[in-house]
């Protein structure tokens, strides 16, 4: 349990630091494009994800969940890179 409320705390630390003001206009700009970049992946990994998994059963849906966090996963990032 303490483990996990570190590694909480260490994201929460992350995410509040990412989001603070850079040194110059351009270092803002790439900050904020690497920020969409990976929301872009993880938001499409995890719909991905969630429409493999209402297909199949038993371990065809352990590979059809992953294969759609995947392909999820590639589309969001091209979309939002």
């Amino acid at each position: 349990m303490k483990l996990k409320m570190t590694g909480v705390a260490f994201a929460a630390l992350a995410i509040v630091q990412a989001c603070g003001p850079a040194p110059t206009p351009e270092a803002q700009a790439a900050r904020q494009h690497e920020i969409a970049c990976v929301s872009g992946t993880v938001g499409g990994s995890l719909l991905g994800g969630a429409i493999g998994n209402a297909f199949g059963g038993g371990s065809g849906q352990d590979i059809l969940r992953a294969a759609g966090a995947g392909a999820g996963a590639v589309a969001g990032s091209r979309y939002s890179c």
